[in-house]
């Protein structure tokens, strides 16, 4: 089955639910979303020196220090 079709199913599926139901799956919906950030951040967060390259480009762009993409890349 492709994600597609998956998602078709979910949403025939939470069109057929009564308003206390959908509040269940709403609910059930976030803690997955949020599950699945936090797995992601964990994942990021342990490439050596990543934070610190986020923090060091934060910095630089608060600073004035960057260079805006469209005068990077003048064919977008």
């Amino acid at each position: 089955m492709t994600v597609e079709e998956l998602r078709r199913r979910v949403i025939r599926r939470v069109k057929m639910l009564s308003k206390d139901r959908l509040r269940v799956a709403d609910d059930f919906m976030a803690y997955l979303e949020d599950r699945q950030d936090n797995a992601a951040t964990r994942e990021l967060t342990a490439i050596p020196g990543l934070t610190q390259a986020v923090e060091r480009a934060e910095r630089d762009v608060a600073a004035g220090k960057a260079v805006p993409f469209a005068k990077v890349r003048r064919d977008v």
